[in-house]
This record gives C-alpha cells, structure tokens and sequence, in this order.
C-alpha cells in the first residue's frame, strides 16, 4: 500500500462522491489531480521543514560566518553551496545573510556560492522533488546544484571583481567577532515551529498556483503537443528553457508540480530542470533585488556564469536520463 493511498482515495471521494464529477473525463482527472498533489506536497513540507528548521538551530548563520571566513576560496565556496541548503528559500531573505558573510570577510567566490545554492537546492525543493519524482532525482538535481553554485563561486572569485559591488557593502566589511546565543531545547522547538509556518504561509499561494497550472496542463494539453516541441531530441530546448524561466517570478513550490506534469506530458527532464532552475536561481525580480548590492556588469557576470552552468546540467539530464 502507498504511503500516500489515503490522500488518492480521499482526492477520489471529493472529485467523484462529493463533487459527482464524471470519471475519466478531462476535467476528472484535472481536479484528482489538483486535490491529490496539493493535499501531498503541503504534508511533505510541514514535516520535513520542521525537521530541517530544528537541526538547523545547531548550525546558525554566524557560526557558519565565522567557519567559512578562515578557508580557501576553493573549501568556502563548497560548503558555502552546500550550506545554502539549509537557509532561505529565495533570494529575498538570502541577500542579507549574503551581505553578511560579505562583511564577515567570507571569500567573494564562496558568497556567490551561497547565493545560487540558496533558492536553487534548498529543503523546498529537495522535498518536492523526493515527493514528485523519487529520490534518485532528487539526489541528482542537488548534486547538479551545488556543482554548478560550486564553480560558479569559484569563477567569480577567479576574476577579483570586487570592486563591482556597490560601496556600501565594502565600507561595512569586518572581521570582529560574533556573539553566539545558546538556545534551549523548547527554544529550538519554537523556532522550528515558527519558521515552517512562516514558510507555509509564503508558499502556499505558489503552491495552489502551480498545482493549479499543472493539473490544467495535465488534464488539457495533449501529451504529443509540449513533446514535439520540448523533447529530448530538440537541441534548442534546454536553452529555450532557461531563457524562458528567466522573467518569471516563483520559488520551488510554485514551479516543481508544473516541472512533474511536463515531464509527464514527455518534456525532457533536463528541459524542465532547466526551467525550474532559471526560475528559482536566475529570476529578474533576483536581479532586481541584486542591483541594490551589485553593480549591473557584476550581475551580469553572475547571470552568465550560472546561466552557462544551468544549460550545461540540462544537456547532461537529458543525455543520462533520456
């Protein structure tokens, strides 16, 4: 028995017993869909948020400051990616812990690092994407993040472009110690408690819409029409993709269920993890935002670096997973 047959059974008595919708029609299968994933992936995110959040008390912001500061631009830059796992899920709440590491004097490549993994493989994401598409996928697209937030850290800190950040954020760059508070085992609790409703509550709009969108795609749009034009063996479509994602404006929770229905619609699965990527890592909201701590030619440095890496890691999806 599945670990989810309760919440299909229960999508099929709202769809059929309550709203005596006629089986195996479009719009059937629209709203099964749509009641069954929305109900699943808000589930997997209350739990597994929570338990991230609470480890996450272990390791807070400052500690990972001081860590980071004393290593080579190589190390930082991989744990700084790796660490963006765990930290906000957009660039808007990530754009303060990266100043801060900025003017802890964390290496410039390893704060790049931290700001490509931060909205791109975080535990929203990861968690969808165990949900939607099985582990091995999920374990695929946070390797193929951290890599390419790994060497997109480390080209950036190649090239000593530090004047193009804006003057402020050098003025304000220090290496004075960091008072860390130690928290009890119900503060802990509190804080994990508080931060997965916070989360609930910022996501859950994307969620609806992007279930929402996917359940029109998945009960609406023929299979044959989104294969013929995306499929695995168009060479423009990774490209298309991540240009696409680009003007759009969403998190990982508003883009992963429309990712799962286009791939069952038979896009390639590095096409949409393509989109998916642009979306999350390379929005122009992001960039927006940015321009208040960069100077545009370093935007467009960063825009670059990690666009190149995006298409890359769609290819490569493609030609291992077919």
């Amino acid at each position: 028995m599945s670990l989810f047959a309760p919440i299909q059974w229960f999508a099929d008595w709202l769809t059929y017993g309550v709203f005596h919708i006629t089986e195996k029609t479009l719009l059937a299968d629209a709203v099964d869909f749509f009641i069954f994933d929305t109900i699943k992936i808000f589930l997997l995110l209350s739990v597994i948020i929570f338990i991230v959040s609470y480890l996450r008390t272990y390791l807070p912001p400052e500690k990972v400051r001081l860590f980071l500061a004393g290593k080579n631009s190589y190390l930082a830059s991989l744990l700084a990616a790796i660490f963006g796992i765990a930290t906000p899920f957009c660039t808007c709440s990530a754009i303060p812990l990266f100043l801060g590491f900025v003017e802890a004097g964390v290496p410039l490549g390893a704060t790049f690092s931290f700001l490509v993994s931060s909205p791109m493989v975080n535990e929203v994401a990861l968690v969808l994407l165990f949900g939607l598409f099985g582990w091995k996928i999920a374990l695929l697209y946070a390797f193929s993040g951290i890599v390419i937030a790994t060497l997109a850290g480390i080209a950036i800190g190649k090239m000593n472009i530090e004047h193009l950040l804006e003057d402020f954020v050098l003025k304000n760059r220090t290496k004075n110690n960091i008072v860390i508070q130690k928290m009890t085992m119900r503060a802990r609790y509190e804080r994990a408690i508080e931060y997965t409703l916070d989360i609930l509550k910022k996501v859950w709009p994307y969620i609806v819409v992007g279930v929402g969108v996917g359940a029109w795609i998945h009960g609406y749009v023929p299979t044959d029409f989104l294969a013929s034009y995306a499929g695995a063996d168009r060479w423009y479509a990774v490209p298309f993709a991540t240009l696409l994602g680009i003007p759009l404006y969403s998190n990982a929770a508003g883009v992963i269920p429309l990712v799962k229905v286009l791939t069952e619609k038979g896009v390639a699965i590095g096409t949409t993890l393509a989109f998916m990527m642009a979306v999350t890592g390379l929005s122009l909201p992001e960039f927006m935002i940015l321009k208040k701590v960069m100077k545009p030619k370093l935007i467009l440095i960063f825009a670059s670096v990690v666009g190149a890496g995006i298409i890359f890691t769609g290819y490569l999806f493609n030609a291992v997973l077919g």
